[in-house]
C-alpha cells in the first residue's frame, strides 16, 4: 500500500428510577456524580428543551436523532431557514456574538449543547453560567488553540508529531532547521478543510509561508510532517455520569484536504484499531469530555499512531454510524449531555460514507431520479442537509453506503458517475 503524507488536517436498562417523572420534569438533581466541571449534573429527560448553538448541519441530525426521542430542539444561528432551523422546533435568528440572543437561547433551554467548537468565548462563558451547559467552556478553549490542544494530548500520555510555537520569521527558520522539511505550517486558531496552512517542502518557502499566514499576526504552529499509511478516526462519548464508549475507527480519505471517505471498520488490523479507539477514550477521560470527541490520528508504516487533532462534536467522519451502528453518534451525543445511559456502539454493517459537495448535488439527483431498483448487496442512504446554495467544496450532504463487501461500495463510488473527479479509494 502506497504512503501517504499528512498534511491534513453497554444496553440501556430501565431501572425504574425515572417512572417517577413526568415527562419535561427534565431537571432531576444527580450530584455527586462525576463528569460534569461544576459537579451539578443534571438528567434531562425527554419532553425537555435542547440548546444548540449553530444551526449547520450538525445540528441538524443532532435534532433528527434527539426528537425521535421525544426531545424538542431550539438553535441559534446567524442564517435564516438554517439547516438545524428546518427541522428544529424553534431558531433564534442572530449572530453568536448575540449576547441578547443567547441569554433567549438560555431561557428557553433546559440544556445547552454547541455543533462547532468556533464559540465566541464571552458566550461560552456566559451560557455556562447562566444555564445548564454540562460541556462547560474548559474544552472549547483547549481545542480552539493549536498549541493549547496538543498540550493537553500530551498531558494525557497521547502521542503528537513534534511541533513548535512559531511567533517570528527568526522562530519559523530555527523550527524548520529542527523538525527538517517538509513540515506544516499552521494558524493556531481557525481554520478548517485545509484553510490557515501552508506545507513547507523546503526551507526556502519558509518566509512565503509565513507572510501567506500572517507574517506573525497572528499565532502559528509549525509541525513535523508525518508520512502516514492510513488516516483514521474514532468518536468517543462520555457521559454527564462520566460512563465512556467508543464507535468503531474509521479510516478516512481526504481529498484536496476536505473528507471524501470515511470506511468503518478502518482496514487496518485488530489491534490498531483497538489502540486507536483506547486513545480516544484516553483523552475523553483525561479531558472530562461531555458529549462527544472527535480524535483524528495517522497511521505510520512503522504502526505508530500521533493525535492529529480533536473536535468536542459530533464529526463528519462518524455520520456512518446514523444507519451503520445500533446508537448513531448524534443519538449518543444527546444521552450522554442528558445524563442518560450511553447506548450500544456496535456496529451492525460495515459502511462507506462519501461527502456530497456542491459540485455533486445535481449528478447524485441525477443518479437517484435513474434508479429502478437498488444494487444488489448494497443499501444507498441519501442524506442533504437543506442548504440552499450548492457551492462547490461546499459540503451539502453525503451519502452512506451498507454492504458486506467494501470494495463493492468503493466500486460503485467510482462508478456512479456521481464523483467523476475521483479515483479508487
Amino acid at each position: 500500500m502506497s504512503t501517504k503524507e499528512g498534511i491534513s488536517c453497554s444496553r440501556e436498562k430501565d431501572d425504574g428510577h425515572g417512572i417517577q417523572l413526568q415527562l419535561g420534569e427534565a431537571r432531576a438533581d444527580m450530584s455527586g456524580a462525576g463528569g460534569s466541571a461544576n459537579n451539578d449534573v443534571k438528567m434531562i429527560l425527554p419532553g425537555a428543551t435542547i440548546g444548540v448553538l449553530g444551526g449547520g448541519q450538525l445540528g441538524r441530525m443532532l435534532a433528527l436523532a434527539g426528537s425521535h426521542m421525544g426531545y424538542r430542539f431550539v438553535t441559534l444561528d446567524p442564517t435564516a431557514d438554517s439547516p438545524m432551523g428546518q427541522v428544529a422546533d424553534r431558531q433564534i435568528t442572530a449572530a453568536y456574538e448575540d449576547v441578547a440572543a443567547a441569554r433567549e437561547l438560555a431561557r428557553l433551554a433546559d440544556v445547552i449543547t454547541y455543533e462547532f467548537e468556533n464559540v465566541d468565548a464571552a458566550i461560552a462563558g456566559m451560557l455556562t453560567e447562566q444555564s445548564y451547559v454540562p460541556q462547560g467552556h474548559g474544552l472549547l478553549y483547549t481545542t480552539q488553540h493549536r498549541l493549547r490542544e496538543k498540550r493537553a494530548i500530551e498531558a494525557a500520555g497521547a502521542p503528537v508529531a513534534p511541533y513548535a510555537a512559531v511567533r517570528s520569521a527568526a522562530e519559523l527558520h530555527d523550527a524548520v532547521a529542527k523538525l527538517g522539511t517538509p513540515c506544516v505550517l499552521k494558524t493556531a486558531t481557525g481554520g478548517y478543510d485545509g484553510k490557515g496552512q501552508r506545507v513547507i517542502r523546503d526551507a526556502d518557502e519558509a518566509d512565503a509561508a509565513f507572510a501567506a499566514l500572517g507574517s506573525g499576526g497572528t499565532e502559528l504552529v509549525l509541525e513535523r510532517f508525518i508520512r502516514f499509511q492510513h488516516e483514521l478516526s474514532v468518536i468517543a462519548a462520555r457521559s454527564s455520569r462520566g460512563e465512556v464508549r467508543a464507535f468503531p475507527a474509521a479510516e478516512n480519505i481526504h481529498v484536496e484536504n476536505i473528507l471524501h471517505v470515511s470506511i468503518a471498520p478502518a482496514r487496518v488490523p485488530e489491534q490498531v484499531r483497538q489502540r486507536a479507539e483506547a486513545l480516544a477514550v484516553q483523552l475523553a477521560e483525561s479531558l472530562g469530555v461531555v458529549g462527544l470527541l472527535a480524535v483524528e490520528m495517522f497511521l505510520t508504516d512503522e504502526g505508530e499512531l500521533f493525535i492529529n487533532e480533536l473536535a468536542p462534536r459530533p464529526h463528519n467522519s462518524g455520520h456512518y454510524t446514523i444507519e451503520a451502528c445500533r446508537t448513531s453518534q448524534f443519538e449518543q451525543h444527546v444521552r450522554a449531555i442528558c445524563g442518560l445511559p450511553l447506548g450500544s456502539t456496535e456496529q451492525l454493517f460495515p459502511a462507506v460514507m462519501v461527502n456530497l459537495l456542491g459540485e455533486h448535488v445535481e449528478p447524485a439527483l441525477a443518479w437517484l431520479a435513474a434508479q429502478d431498483v437498488e444494487e444488489q448487496g448494497l443499501s444507498v442512504k441519501l442524506h442533504l442537509y437543506g442548504k440552499k446554495d450548492a457551492k462547490p467544496k461546499r459540503k451539502m450532504g453525503h451519502i452512506t453506503l451498507l454492504t458486506e463487501d467494501v470494495n463493492q461500495a468503493l466500486a460503485w463510488v467510482e462508478h456512479s458517475g456521481i464523483w467523476p473527479e475521483m479515483t479508487r479509494c
